[in-house]
């Protein structure tokens, strides 16, 4: 009988469930980063306010906000959008579901003082960049927030660092407007914003390696 060649890490279904776990990851990264309250990460920031906002939860202010970038992605590269990327609205709707169950699981944990609140940060700045290095070795869809940086970086002659960057700049001064016009004061943007807009990457490079490791140990 022949030998399969199918490697676990190229079975559609195993890539599929680490994604899944990636997403579940960040999402909880995303929960401690609330529980805080110093601040989200950059990508969050948005829908941390319109959810003080609107009333509706943050998981369900994520859902439609990554929904909008994954239309904006499609009209930024028209025919040339590839139509795999669909994929990222129902790992959009898994993301934000899990960001309230995670934020429900959480919310009997304390949090007095400053220095547990940073602690709480930590945690999920660390778990944000463990999360998109498990989403990443998936090797199945992007994120919407990262797509819609990468489909910026397809029409314009941007390296996607530098663009990601000011996609994050952009995202944190829409919050604070946000905040300020229909809060009357800056919410959901603090230290912790700063600490996870200059840490998760650095975070990401170290976790990379970690999920590289056992990427290759299962495909050897």
């Amino acid at each position: 009988m022949r030998q399969s060649n199918r490697t676990p890490l190229t079975h559609p279904l195993r890539r599929i469930l680490f994604l899944c776990l990636g997403l579940m990851i960040m999402a909880f990264g995303v929960a401690f980063s609330i529980k805080a309250g110093l601040g989200t990460s950059p990508i969050s920031s948005v829908p941390y306010v319109t959810s003080e906002i609107s009333g509706l939860s943050v998981g369900a202010t994520t859902i439609i906000m990554n929904f909008l970038f994954v239309l904006i992605q499609i009209a930024i590269l028209r025919r040339n959008y590839d139509w795999f990327q669909i994929l990222q609205f129902p790992a959009a709707i898994l993301f934000g579901f899990t960001i309230d169950v995670a934020e429900w699981v959480i919310a009997p944990l304390p949090c007095s003082g400053y220095l547990m609140a940073w602690g709480y940060c930590a945690l999920g700045i660390a778990l944000i960049a463990f999360g998109v290095s498990v989403e990443v070795m998936a090797h199945l869809v992007t994120t919407a927030g990262e797509g819609i940086v990468l489909a910026i970086c397809q029409v314009a002659p941007v390296k996607f660092g530098n663009m990601k960057m000011c996609f994050d700049v952009t995202l944190v001064c829409i919050a604070i407007v946000l905040s300020l016009v229909f809060l009357g004061h800056l919410s959901g943007v603090r230290e912790g914003t700063i600490a996870a807009a200059i840490l998760v990457g650095q975070i990401t490079k170290q976790t990379n390696k970690l999920t590289k490791k056992v990427e290759l140990s299962v495909l050897s």
